[in-house]
């Protein structure tokens, strides 16, 4: 259910999701807007990232408490960030075009969107927390939702230049 108390890991996780997501305002692709975005699914990505933000602050059961087999799902957890890590790099490194945004990574669809929901999910398998559960999957339907949306529109403007 959940044990309240500061989580450190929760924190890195935070670190880990929002540096790169500052440092992306100055660099955004070429291109990029938000003005035709889903307003149902931007409800379901801003109410599960305060949800998601508040859930791993606020129970230490992220926190690593000794080795058991649940270490495993914290692994993967960090794993996943690791390789957010790694796409972001690819990405400011890139040409910083749509398709570079939208891109997949070790075979991951929308690695931008998908990875970190992941790790937040596993990280709350890891916790045994149901709330961050919750939280992660109302993230992951707005989140990833709108990226599948813009990556969309981003073939339909490919398909009409081919034509």
């Amino acid at each position: 259910m959940g044990h309240f108390g500061f989580s450190y890991i929760g924190l890195v996780f935070l670190l880990a999701l929002f540096i790169p997501n500052i440092i992306w305002a100055g660099k955004r692709p070429q291109g990029y807007t938000t003005e035709k975005e889903n307003k149902v699914l931007l409800i379901f990505e801003r109410t599960g990232e305060i949800l998601t933000t508040i859930c791993v602050l606020v129970f230490n059961d992220f926190n690593f408490h000794g080795w058991s087999n649940w270490t495993w799902w914290l692994i993967i957890a960090l794993v996943l960030m690791a390789m957010y890590e790694l796409w972001w790099i690819r990405y400011f490194r890139s040409e910083r075009k749509l398709s570079d945004f939208y891109s997949s990574f070790l075979g991951i669809p929308l690695a931008g969107a998908t990875l970190p929901v992941m790790a937040f999910f596993l990280l709350g398998i890891y916790g045994k927390v149901i709330w961050l559960l919750a939280a992660t999957i109302t993230l992951g339907v707005g989140h990833i939702g709108i990226h599948m949306q813009h990556r969309k529109e981003l073939s339909h403007i490919k398909m009409d230049k081919s034509l």
